[in-house]
């Protein structure tokens, strides 16, 4: 007798398990899902409150057959994931920059680990570009989602330094089919 088990992301490994662009009125639109699990030192890390960094980024590529394909538009999205150990409640906040004490990120409280990763993990109608690509040519989307090692404390930058652990990172390469009623 077989007995198939559960399929588990192996803590620091990510991918990519679903990626859509799709052209809307305001622009270029992207939705992706990823899929990891923590490894132990970021979840003691998370557990002593400090704060861990993911950034997704997504660049829109223009075919050129005679160089490299030309950025056409790149747009980054940094999410700071904490845990405040007095109130016990999970804290992400996403912004467009690097979020540092300026405070102009957008916050959302959740109950458990488990619903503040799903929301790090699910990106959904994010615009990266406007609408107006060329229709006679060929564009496709370069998606990268990784943990951000750099805005950690310097102690846990110095610590992190080399230990596979702290690298969770995924990127995926993905077509743009422009419809051609627009």
């Amino acid at each position: 007798m077989v007995c198939a088990l559960p399929v588990r992301a192996q803590p620091g490994h990510a991918e990519i398990t679903q990626l859509e662009v799709e052209r809307g009125e305001e622009g270029i639109l992207l939705t992706a899902h990823t899929k990891f699990d923590l490894p132990t030192p970021v979840e003691d890390a998370l557990a002593k409150g400090i704060p861990i960094f993911f950034v997704a980024e997504a660049t829109v590529l223009r075919d050129r057959w005679y160089w490299y394909d030309k950025k056409i538009a790149t747009a980054t999205r940094h999410m700071r994931l904490s845990y405040q150990p007095l109130t016990r409640r999970w804290r992400l906040q996403v912004s467009s920059g690097p979020i540092g004490s300026s405070g102009l990120a957008l916050g959302q409280s959740f109950d458990t680990k488990e619903e503040a990763l799903a929301a790090v993990q699910h990106i959904a109608h994010w615009k990266i570009a406007d609408a107006e690509l060329d229709p006679e040519a060929r564009h496709s989307v370069e998606f990268s989602f990784r943990l951000d090692v750099s805005q950690l404390p310097r102690p846990f930058q110095i610590g992190a330094l080399g230990q596979a652990d702290w690298n969770i990172g995924a990127s995926r390469t993905q077509r743009i089919v422009l419809d051609a009623q627009r």
